[in-house]
């Protein structure tokens, strides 16, 4: 029986230990810190506990499949709250668009607010992103790209959804709207993308909302994380907190073990959830042989999160609220490109109480609040901007959408993108890996299987087909069908 070892417990490494000890392997996933989830963890301060990560719950379904694969019942280990709406949409004006959970209602939404022509136009976009949908994430998601040629056989079907637009270019040839525009092409913040330069396919994220809906995981996102460690346990996968990979040992350029600070462990396989960027530098001390992951990688944003309860319920406050900067593509050029502090951030806000009523945590509310800015090549002193730019998100919510926080806040922390890099070990504290560029998308993406060393293989952001909660989980798919077709089912 292969022994096979998992580095990192977020959704990707989570997901391909249980795809592969379903399939017979002996499976040990080994994590740094204490408990598990990566950027889904869950933070508890001062008796209050917070969504460490992503919340937005999409595709459904690929979570299930990590339980059935084992003969279990998702519902059996935690329970998705659907989210209605969606998000509010509150632009620098005071308007707002509430957009999700039933379409009529949101082209209601916008026709309301904007009139006939951009409803109308809204549809049209949304039946563009549904055919991006059927070849970006249907037929391509988890198809695995050993080679170049793997990709240009699909060359035609881009090229006639207009890769080679941005998001936001395809997004204003439909609706050419300042709010519209900024609302319905944000979804590439998601997954480290500037909507500038992020590649048309990722509006398939925007068709794949409403195919499955948007969900929260009741008591939080934590829930699934403690869901599938259960089910791990019970499997029998071998689980290591409190151990991090320090090196991945290689003989005759194959792999054979993982050197912790608790000693060797060895092994036939690695796959790596760690950050690609890292893992390369850090744990082999050599450069990727693919050409288009050597040198000059383009990595995401990084974020500043808040995380904070308050004494008063904002019952008017909806799960999903984003805040938009005056500023759009100033703004994030100065976030990706010029890699400057940025005083006047947009904000994702997340409510959950508005949707579970369990995280109204000790009579208060419980939130946190996201801003993304520069990751680390930045070189910006987060123990000097930290304190700053918390009080200017503070003030920005007060004025906006929550009359006197100041005077009910009951507890608050922050992290910044010192946390993603020393923490998570994310390279330039990146919140999301490699950005999701064309250059970087399929086989431009780091490798699911490594080409340096047999044995080696990846999941998780940086990898095919990106990040998002679906999309890591869609990685651990390809990564399995790799593994397979090299070693067969045990």
């Amino acid at each position: 029986m292969k022994k096979i070892v998992v580095v990192g417990s977020g959704f990707g490494g989570l997901s391909i230990a249980s795809k592969l000890k379903a399939k017979k392997f002996d499976v040990t996933l080994i994590e740094k810190h204490k408990d598990l989830g990566g950027r889904a963890r869950t933070f508890v301060h001062n008796d209050f506990k917070y969504d460490a990560g992503p919340t937005v719950i999409t595709a459904p379904y690929l979570i299930d499949e990590l339980f059935s694969a084992h003969g279990e019942k998702l519902s059996n280990y935690v329970n998705l709250l659907p989210v209605k709406p969606w998000y509010r949409f509150l632009f620098d004006s005071g308007d707002y668009i509430d957009y999700g959970d039933k379409l009529i209602s949101t082209v209601h939404e916008i026709k309301a607010k904007y009139g006939n022509d951009k409803a109308k136009a809204y549809l049209k976009l949304l039946k563009h992103s549904k055919q991006i949908f059927k070849k970006g994430f249907i037929e391509l998601s988890d198809e695995p790209f050993e080679s170049i040629y793997s990709m240009l056989k699909h060359l035609p079907a881009l090229i006639k959804i207009r890769f080679d637009r941005s998001v936001y270019q395809t997004v204003n040839k439909y609706l050419n709207n300042k709010n519209l525009n900024e609302a319905l092409s944000m979804h590439p913040l998601l997954v480290g993308g500037n909507p500038y330069s992020t590649t048309s396919i990722y509006l398939l994220i925007q068709y794949l909302e409403w195919k499955w809906g948007v969900y929260y995981a009741e008591g939080g996102t934590g829930r699934i994380i403690d869901g599938l460690e259960k089910l791990l346990i019970k499997k029998d996968v071998n689980i290591k907190k409190n151990t991090e990979a320090k090196k991945i040992i290689l003989k005759n350029n194959k792999v054979v073990g993982i050197d912790t600070p608790q000693g060797i462990i060895d092994c036939d396989i690695v796959v790596c959830n760690s950050d690609p960027t890292y893992t390369y530098n850090n744990l082999l001390d050599f450069k990727p042989k693919k050409a288009s992951n050597r040198f000059n990688l383009k990595h995401s944003m990084s974020l500043f999160v808040l995380y904070f309860s308050t004494t008063k319920i904002y019952k008017d406050v909806k799960h999903h609220t984003i805040i938009f900067s005056k500023r759009h593509y100033e703004l994030l050029n100065d976030i990706f490109n010029k890699k400057v502090f940025v005083s006047d951030p947009s904000l994702y806000l997340h409510r959950p109480g508005a949707t579970d009523p369990s995280m109204i945590q000790n009579g208060n509310d419980t939130f946190y609040v996201l801003a993304p800015v520069p990751n680390n090549l930045s070189k910006i002193d987060w123990n000097d901007k930290g304190n700053k730019l918390a009080k200017i998100i503070i003030k920005n919510l007060q004025e906006k959408i929550m009359p006197e926080l100041t005077k009910n806040i009951s507890d608050m922390f922050f992290v910044t993108p010192d946390y993603f890099e020393n923490e998570l070990n994310t390279y330039a504290g990146s919140g999301f890996g490699i950005q999701p560029i064309f250059t970087q998308s399929a086989y431009f993406r780091y490798g699911n299987k490594a080409k340096e060393a047999e044995g080696l293989y990846f999941v998780g952001a940086s990898t095919h087909p990106g990040a998002g909660v679906p999309g890591v989980i869609s990685t651990a798919k390809v990564t399995e069908k790799l593994i397979l077709k090299d070693y067969g089912t045990n």
